[in-house]
C-alpha cells in the first residue's frame, strides 16, 4: 500500500531540486554568459552620452549567440538571438565543447532526480535503499559535473569567437572588454544549491522516516502531512 507522507523538509528538499534543475538548464540554453561592449550602428563601441538610449550590447554563450540592433526613430529595436553553432563541432573552443558536455550531463542528471523527487512523496524506498539518499547521491555526482564544466569555461575566451565580442585582450579565464552575464552567475549558484540539495536530502531521509511517521502508518493513516 502507497503511503503518502510529506513533511516540511522533504516538501522543501523537492522544491530546491526542481528550481536546481530548471535553473540549471535556463542558464545553459540562455546566450547571455558573456556581455560584449555596446556597439552603435556602424559597429564600433559608443560611449553612452547623458539622456540618450544605451547602445546594444551584443551577447555570447556556449553555443549561442544575441545580437541586439538599436532599430529606428518609431520603430522599436529588434533582437536577433539564437544558436551560432548548427552542430556540435561548430561550438567556437574544445574548452566550451568540454563544458556543453559536463553541463549536459549533470543538468540531466538533475533533471531525473527533479522528476523521482515527485514521487518521493509515495515512493521512500528503491531497492532496500533510501530514495532520497540515492537521489542526493546523484545529486552531488551532478554537482562535480557542474563544477567542471564552468572550470572549463572560461579557459576558451581567448577563442576567436570570444576575441570578436570581447576584444583583443581576452585570453583564457581573462575576458577582455566582456563582463560576465547573469546566466554564468544563475549556473554557478545552481551548482552551489545543487551540493546544498544534496546535503539537505539526509534531512529529507530523516523527516519521512522519523518515529512519528512510523506512529501514523501504524494506526492505517495513508495521509501523513507533517511538519
Amino acid at each position: 500500500m502507497c503511503h503518502v507522507i510529506v513533511t516540511c523538509r522533504s516538501m522543501l528538499w523537492t522544491l530546491l531540486s526542481i528550481v536546481v534543475a530548471f535553473a540549471e538548464l535556463i542558464a545553459f540554453m540562455s546566450a547571455d554568459w558573456l556581455i560584449g561592449k555596446a556597439k552603435s550602428r556602424s559597429g564600433g563601441a559608443e560611449p553612452t552620452a547623458g539622456g540618450a538610449p544605451e547602445p546594444p550590447h551584443p551577447t555570447l554563450g556556449i553555443y549561442a549567440r544575441c545580437i541586439r540592433n538599436p532599430g529606428l526613430q518609431h520603430v522599436p529595436r529588434d533582437t536577433l538571438c539564437g544558436p551560432y553553432a548548427e552542430s556540435f563541432g561548430e561550438i567556437a573552443s574544445g574548452f566550451w565543447q568540454a563544458t556543453a558536455i559536463f553541463l549536459a550531463v549533470g543538468i540531466l542528471i538533475l533533471c531525473v532526480v527533479a522528476l523521482v523527487s515527485v514521487f518521493t512523496m509515495c515512493v521512500q524506498s528503491i531497492m532496500k535503499k533510501s530514495i532520497f539518499n540515492v537521489c542526493g547521491l546523484l545529486q552531488g555526482i551532478a554537482g562535480l559535473f557542474l563544477i567542471l564544466g564552468l572550470i572549463l569555461y572560461p579557459a576558451g575566451w581567448g577563442c576567436q569567437k570570444a576575441v570578436d565580442y570581447c576584444g583583443h585582450y581576452a585570453s583564457a579565464y581573462k575576458p577582455g572588454d566582456c563582463s560576465l552575464g547573469w546566466a554564468f552567475y544563475t549556473a554557478i549558484g545552481g551548482t552551489v544549491l545543487t551540493f546544498i540539495c544534496a546535503i539537505f536530502s539526509a534531512q529529507a531521509e530523516i523527516a519521512t522516516s522519523s518515529d512519528k511517521v512510523q506512529e501514523e502508518i501504524e494506526e492505517g493513516k495513508n495521509l501523513i502531512c507533517l511538519l
